[in-house]
Formats: C-alpha cells, sequence, structure tokens
C-alpha cells in the first residue's frame, strides 16, 4: 500500500498541475481514462476514470459536481515520480 509520502503535496499539485482531461485508452476500447498534464501540456501520469468516479461518487448527493471532486481527488494522488520537480524553478525556495 502507497503512503501518503508517495505523493506529492497536494499544494505542490496546485502549482503543477493543469487540465485533467478525460481521453480513450489507446489500447483499450470502451475504456477511459483521465490524463493528467502540467500547465506546460507535459503529460504526467493517468487514472481509469471509471476507478475514479467511483471513488468520488460514494456518498454523494446527486447535486454535487463529480468532475469537480473527480479532479480534487486526483490533485491529492499525483504520485511523486511522475514529477521531477527540478523542471519547475518557481516551485523552488
Amino acid at each position: 500500500m502507497s503512503s501518503e509520502e508517495d505523493f506529492l503535496p497536494y499544494e505542490v499539485a496546485k502549482k503543477i498541475i493543469g487540465n485533467v482531461i478525460e481521453e480513450e485508452h489507446i489500447h483499450e476500447s470502451n475504456r477511459r481514462i483521465l490524463t493528467v498534464y502540467d500547465l506546460r501540456g507535459k503529460e504526467l501520469c493517468w487514472y481509469d476514470a471509471e476507478e475514479v468516479l467511483r471513488e468520488v461518487q460514494a456518498g454523494r448527493r446527486l447535486n454535487d459536481d463529480v468532475k469537480i471532486a473527480a479532479v480534487e481527488h486526483i490533485m491529492r494522488m499525483i504520485p511523486a515520480w511522475a514529477v521531477n520537480l527540478d523542471d519547475y524553478p518557481e516551485l523552488q525556495s
């Protein structure tokens, strides 16, 4: 099981992540993925869309915005290996 240390801190992810886009899986038809891009348009990682949506919909009322919840969920789950922090000098203090 992964520990919290295996993921980027949420505050760092907010400064790096530019977009999360739902796309078709290139090798499996009828499977959707959520691809994470940085602010420069570089693909960082992806998640199975159905799995993420299942996780964020659990216990939610129908009027909640599930897409926003999915992006927030993903922002807390960006693997540390997906980002070389040296590529983001603006994060260096």
